[in-house]
Parts: C-alpha cells; structure tokens; sequence
C-alpha cells in the first residue's frame, strides 16, 4: 500500500534538496518534476518532461502524469499513476517486462531523436555502473543545467 494517496503540487523553479513527502515540485523552467516515492520509501522520483518520457497535465487544481511512475531501480519496486493529484497504484511488473518496457522506450528515444541521439548518455546519467541504484536527484539535475547553457 501507499503511505500517500494524494500530492499537493508546488510550481519551483528549482527542485529543492530535501523533497517533502506528499509534495511533487514541478520545475517548467527545467521540464522535469520530482516527489518523493510515494510508498513512503523516502527515494527521490524524477520524472523528465520530453516527448518520448513524462506529460504533466494541470488543469488549474491537480496534476497528472502519464506514463506510470515505475521504480524498477528502488528496492521497493513499487508502481503508480500520478492522476489529478491522486495515486493510482498500478501492478507490479516482472523484471522481464521492466525489460522489455526499457528496450520500447530506448526504440522510441531512437525514432524521435535519430540515431546520433542522446539515449545512451541519458541512459548513463539514471544508472549508476555495475548496480541497479539510481543516481541522486542532484547529480541528474547539474548536469542537465550543464547541458542546457549556452
């Protein structure tokens, strides 16, 4: 089960450091937005907003994401949509069809972006070498703001 049912959204520039639990932060500036997992695991959730990752809709009082948030890398494992600020809990995926999701999505990276896209260093920037965990919130977002200067 999940420890929150509901997120109150907070428009940031910024992500702050700490995450509040119950709380997604959404960053226009930087097309991403963050919350803390939802199963009360403490893990830090960051969803990219880019036409082949996350869609965030607000309709003026909630937020929706699509696809489902799914936290394959977390020990917790666990899996959930983000509907009109409501969690959805959504079931469990075995580690074959984590996989097979994974080639889909690099497939569609490929044919949005072309070949000479960036999927493989983004794929490098979420996992960390020989282990499944995550790599910090803060690492990912420096390094974007990298990317992004001029």
């Amino acid at each position: 089960m999940f420890r929150h049912t509901n997120l109150e959204h907070k428009f940031v520039h910024y992500i702050p450091e700490q995450l509040e639990p119950g709380v997604i932060y959404i960053s226009m500036d930087y097309a991403t937005a963050a919350h803390s997992c939802c199963c009360g695991c403490g893990e830090q959730v960051i969803t990219p907003f880019t036409p082949t990752d996350w869609k965030l809709t607000f309709d003026g009082e909630t937020v929706s994401l699509w696809p489902s948030i799914g936290n394959w890398n977390f020990r917790c494992r666990s899996h959930y949509i983000i509907r009109n600020s409501r969690i959805l809990g959504a079931e469990p995926w075995s580690s074959t069809k984590v996989e097979h999701g994974r080639r889909r999505d690099r497939k569609r990276k490929q044919e949005h972006f072309g070949e000479k896209s960036d999927c493989a260093e983004r794929k490098q920037d979420t996992e960390k070498p020989g282990g499944d965990e995550p790599v910090k919130l803060w690492d990912r977002i420096k390094k974007k703001v990298r990317k992004r200067r001029f």
